[in-house]
């Protein structure tokens, strides 16, 4: 993730953290500061956020060592001022897997809230426990607020909506029963009503609550139309989508040469050759942003992207739907018997599933 610095690796996964971390910390001590407390209340206060920002990271640790048993590789774990981001190279599919993946992290927050409960003393009323909360966080409270917080952390991380761990629950208990997107929808629509229950909340109580729920909304149609799209893609290969007719264009032209080619056609990814092979891939925003900083005499060679990406042409289309969708800006590459056979982009794939979904709907509708 771009503005992400890495801080080290843990069970060779890369852990990074954003650079507004920062600014959460500046935020924590400016509002303890205009509270009135004193320097020693400030740093127990940060101490305290550090501690839940570990408390992320072992959550989400959680998750990618549980799917390490499945053999799906976590890229990196990213700290963010709202939560922690593990990066799982694939989602398990098969609902006993998904469905330990994804209680894995909760329960890293359960184990850890009924470790701390040994070493304290729960206030027995609602009053008393408030009143030992009024005055923020110190070393007398210390660790019962580090309960307090783990505890509401697995509670709401279970709460049955996409994108958070509830939601994957959800969908893999109904997957003993029920196709994988069908699962998938019903989990997003139970999510969806979710959030809408905490934007109404929030706007009675806490506006958090509100950015939570378009937060829930959002996420729950993302993973419905990913879902949707995957299953629509099952039994298709690459050879069925891929472009034969595509433009080329001479890593020895000019970024003028780019220009016309943009204009003079629907096309918004060009195949860079030389001699005729395949040496890199442009688009259209690059086009732009060379003509803005270089100008349109400079040279395509030196304005192209040399990372490309090639696909078997038997490859199944639902295995690598998530890598064409990651790298959505560039044109793909189609080998087939080790030569080029075509290439592919987002653009044609998605076209491609909008027409088998009205086919889809047209089947079901005459049956």
């Amino acid at each position: 993730m771009k503005g992400s610095f890495k801080l080290g690796k843990v069970a060779g996964i890369g852990i990074f953290i954003h650079w507004t971390f920062c600014l959460l910390i500046l935020f924590i001590i400016f509002i303890n500061y205009k509270a009135g407390q004193n320097t020693v209340q400030i740093i127990w206060s940060v101490a305290f956020i550090l501690c839940i920002f570990v408390t992320v990271l072992l959550h989400e640790l959680g998750h990618a060592l549980a799917a390490k048993n499945y053999n799906i590789v976590t890229k990196d774990i990213t700290l963010l001022p709202i939560g922690g981001l593990a990066r799982l190279e694939r989602i398990p599919e098969k609902s006993l897997e998904e469905l330990i993946v994804a209680l894995a992290g909760p329960l890293v927050n359960i184990t850890l809230a009924f470790i701390t409960g040994f070493f304290i003393t729960i206030p027995d009323t609602s009053e008393k426990l408030m009143a030992e909360l009024a005055n923020g966080v110190n070393a007398h409270n210390f660790l019962l607020n580090f309960f307090l917080v783990n505890f509401w952390l697995a509670v709401f991380n279970l709460i049955p909506a996409f994108p958070m761990d509830g939601g994957r629950v959800l969908r893999a208990l109904l997957s003993f029963k029920l196709q994988r997107h069908v699962a998938t929808r019903i989990s997003a629509r139970i999510g969806q009503i979710v959030a809408l229950v905490f934007i109404l909340l929030g706007f009675f109580t806490s506006p958090f609550l509100i950015f939570i729920g378009i937060f829930v909304i959002i996420g729950a149609q993302i993973e419905a139309d990913y879902t949707e799209s995957k299953f629509i893609l099952k039994g298709f290969k690459v050879h069925d989508v891929l472009m034969k007719d595509y433009q080329k264009i001479d890593a020895n032209e000019k970024v003028k040469k780019a220009v016309e080619l943009l204009l003079d056609s629907q096309n918004k990814n060009f195949l860079i050759t030389e001699n005729d092979i395949a040496v890199g891939t442009l688009n259209r925003d690059q086009i732009i942003m060379a003509l803005s900083k270089k100008g349109d005499d400079e040279f395509i060679y030196n304005i192209m992207d040399r990372n490309l990406i090639f696909l078997d042409s038997n490859s199944l289309l639902e295995n690598v739907f998530e890598l064409i969708q990651q790298n959505k800006s560039t044109l793909i590459l189609v080998m087939e018997n080790n030569k080029l056979a075509g290439t592919l982009d987002i653009e044609n794939l998605m076209e491609f599933i909008l027409i088998n979904e009205v086919k889809i709907n047209k089947a079901h509708d005459e049956n």
